[in-house]
């Protein structure tokens, strides 16, 4: 199992002109590794560009990209780990979504495809990342 975090499956559907190739192929490779899966936080993050849930459930229908829900621990695990990230003087509030995403790799212990390196590597140091390479 991979889990595909909600930039790389932005960088699918908008046709990004930076990263919409690094992102196929990633995903094309990661698919050889194992299931592809995206969790209730990258599934919610990415309804936000369609208008119906039949639209993104084809789309990842046909990506083979299937949800699986977020394990209690990892909810757990993700509330401890913000918890940190705020007491260490992280003010930004939108970032509770990475907490949950990275958690949940994290306890799947599953590599997380993701162009955010940063702070999954800071606070998730056990998970395997799959990044662009400078």
């Amino acid at each position: 199992m991979v889990l595909i975090d909600t930039n790389v499956l932005l960088d699918l559907v908008t046709d990004d002109p930076v990263w919409a190739e690094w992102s196929v192929r990633q995903l094309e490779a990661a698919s050889l590794r194992g299931r592809l899966v995206v969790n209730d936080v990258i599934y919610a993050e990415l309804s936000i560009g369609y208008g119906r849930i039949e639209d993104l459930d084809s789309m990842l229908l046909a990506a083979g990209i299937a949800v699986e829900p977020l394990p209690r621990a990892a909810l757990f695990l993700a509330g401890k780990v913000f918890q940190r990230y705020r007491a260490a003087g992280g003010i930004r509030n939108g970032v509770l979504p990475d907490f949950f995403i990275g958690a949940h790799a994290a306890v799947a212990g599953v590599p997380l495809l993701t162009r955010d390196v940063q702070r999954y590597r800071s606070y998730f140091p056990s998970v395997a990342l799959i990044f662009p390479q400078a």
